[in-house]
């Protein structure tokens, strides 16, 4: 039996409780839920944490506004990212969608920040940070970008930093700053312009401050701090080898068990020779790619197809998505062909309109979806991108590799490591893998060679791994209790419908399901209306907030929280504003059936 903590019931903590980096947070009632979209401080004041990508750390709004502080303007606010190339992406971003009242508070601006102890340590490596310096009024133009493509910086990182900056603090009162020659830029981009640089060795930050007037000017300066702890940098490195191995599944017992990986010519060769737990001939590590949150691994592999195919194409997003999925394709790309069902009938639209002579660039699916558990007809979609030469980037998160094998049809598969391969909810990651055996597998190892970042802080890696080696077995508890509850609730005379790949698009889930696979650990439920879902949601004993894929159950009004300001829209492709997502963990069976039961038992008819 495994032991699962009781979960948080005060509005605002942390999920797992007492969790520093816990990537969820407490909303323990429907009307908490809505309270938070409304931002009403009866709950926003109250949270210690939330899903990193739409609540932004307390250690990264630490760190960021102590250094808008150092380099900022006064009425100017900072966001703040891993690298230089991410933060150009976020100013063309703004550029695009950010009006500003008047033409001189339109300014957007990046500046560039190295963070290192004052006293330095060959063991010690500095932190680069990325600030892009924007008028308050842009903050939420800014967090879009930061939403939809989760190149976002680690709170691990930040809190690094954090450190290092207090550190300093306690060893002297002023710590020295000097500015640095430009580095060059990655391009000439839209909004590159010829960089203005000091020419003084030591300056105050107000000095810096008044040479960033100029419109798009890059700052860089070297701020000296100090740190006192290493970070494990060569056993991190050796964490992510591992997980791209056990992503990639042809990590071996033994590296499995110690860790002594190899990285030579001849074992990926030997790799390549086996087909591995994927089944796909010729899969290899290096046909993995780490990034920092399952978002980011979406919105690179979207880039990947516009440096590989024509950019010019509009994508299609086949079947109603995880939110932010759909938002990349439409505003990063040339636009999107939107088919929010995901049926059947869907492909034969499709199918109409490629034959019409219009082309497409790749088409995004996820497999199972999320949070209406459908499963497209992958094969079929195979063979029109085939015939009309587009790509297939499809999802894996909820169904996990445990359970189904997508990649053999897909050009490239993303997942949200965040979710049932970490587990313990205390770690963001993401991984994009690439298919070695499609039409333009060459060409997309080309474009992630000269788009590719690696982005993952290394403690990060460290936690990821350490979460994931016991993935398959959790992944089999979790899929077996699913389905007990799944079985209990669609026929309970109080539940209108279950989501649930056992009995939603089966022949499709069933195409690609492994031998020893589930039916995964999400499902989503409706009762009659939202009186019903309230007392039924408010009832659930179980930890209750964002994310998915946890060891413990957790649930969440879905609708309520990724769709609060268009409802009307999601409720058209059958995502109703009562819809309630539950992510089954590793509970005993019975406590869990009995709280299923105690949760119905409070709903009434009326």
């Amino acid at each position: 039996m495994v032991t699962v903590p009781a979960p948080p019931t005060q509005v605002g903590a942390a999920i797992p409780a007492h969790t520093p980096h816990a990537v969820s947070v407490t909303l323990p009632t429907w009307q908490d839920n809505v309270y938070y979209e409304e931002g009403d401080a009866r709950v926003t004041s109250k949270m210690e944490c939330g899903y990193p990508r739409f609540f932004i750390h307390p250690y990264i709004q630490k760190l960021c506004t102590r250094l808008v502080q150092k380099f900022g303007k006064p009425a100017e606010n900072g966001m703040l990212f891993p690298s230089r190339k991410v933060a150009e992406r976020c100013r063309t971003f703004m550029k695009q969608y950010y009006t500003p009242a008047h033409d001189r508070v339109g300014i957007v601006r990046i500046a560039q920040c190295e963070i290192a102890p004052l006293e330095p340590s060959c063991e010690l490596q500095p932190v680069p940070i990325f600030i892009v310096l924007f008028p308050t009024d842009a903050f939420s133009v800014a967090k879009q970008f930061w939403q939809h493509t989760g190149d976002i910086i680690s709170s691990r990182m930040a809190e690094y930093c954090l450190r290092i900056m207090d550190q300093n603090e306690s060893t002297t009162t002023l710590p020295t700053t000097q500015t640095i020659e430009p580095k060059p830029k990655h391009g000439t981009g839209r909004y590159g312009r010829r960089n203005v640089a000091t020419t003084s060795s030591s300056t105050t930050p107000s000095n810096i401050r008044n040479q960033q007037d100029e419109e798009d000017t890059d700052q860089h300066f070297y701020v000296e701090e100090r740190y006192g702890r290493n970070l494990p940098v060569e056993y991190s490195d050796r964490a992510k080898r591992a997980l791209k191995r056990r992503i990639a599944g042809v990590l071996t017992e033994a590296e499995q068990t110690n860790l002594a990986l190899t990285t030579t010519q001849q074992d990926l060769e030997q790799q390549r020779l086996r087909k591995g737990d994927r089944g796909i001939k010729g899969l290899s590590e290096d046909d993995v790619y780490l990034f920092p949150s399952g978002m980011s691994a979406i919105f690179h592999a979207f880039l990947a197809t516009t440096l590989v195919g024509d950019a010019s194409r509009s994508s299609v997003c086949f079947g109603f998505p995880y939110t932010d999925t759909l938002k990349i394709l439409q505003k990063f790309g040339a636009g999107c062909h939107f088919y929010g069902m995901g049926e059947d009938e869907n492909i034969d639209e499709l199918e109409a309109l490629l034959q019409s002579g219009e082309r497409i660039l790749g088409l995004f699916c996820e497999l199972p979806s999320n949070p209406l558990l459908k499963s497209p007809n992958i094969k079929r979609l195979r063979q029109l991108a085939d015939t009309y030469r587009f790509f297939i980037v499809v999802d894996e998160t909820i169904g996990n590799f445990s359970n189904v094998s997508v990649l053999e049809w897909a050009d490239m598969v993303v997942s949200s490591l965040t979710k049932v391969f970490s587990g313990d909810s205390n770690v963001m990651g993401g991984s994009l893998v690439l298919n070695p055996n499609r039409r333009h597998y060459q060409a997309l190892v080309n474009a992630l060679t000269s788009d590719y970042e690696d982005l993952v802080w290394g403690e990060d890696a460290v936690f990821m791994e350490r979460n994931s080696r016991d993935f398959r077995a959790r992944s089999k508890i979790i899929n077996e209790n699913a389905e007990a509850i799944c079985d209990l609730l669609s026929s309970h005379p109080k539940v209108v419908h279950v989501y649930y790949p056992k009995y939603t698009t089966k022949e499709h889930y069933l195409a690609v399901k492994n031998v020893d696979g589930g039916f995964g650990g999400l499902f989503s439920l409706m009762l009659k209306g939202e009186k019903q879902a309230t007392q039924f949601y408010d009832n659930l004993n179980c930890a209750k907030g964002p994310s998915l894929g946890t060891n413990f159950t957790l649930a969440s009004p879905y609708t309520i929280l990724a769709h609060y300001t268009e409802l009307d829209w999601a409720s058209q492709f059958g995502v109703e504003r009562h819809l309630i997502r539950v992510s089954v963990g590793l509970e005993d069976r019975d406590h869990l059936l009995s709280m299923f039961k105690h949760a119905l038992d409070a709903v009434t008819e009326e």
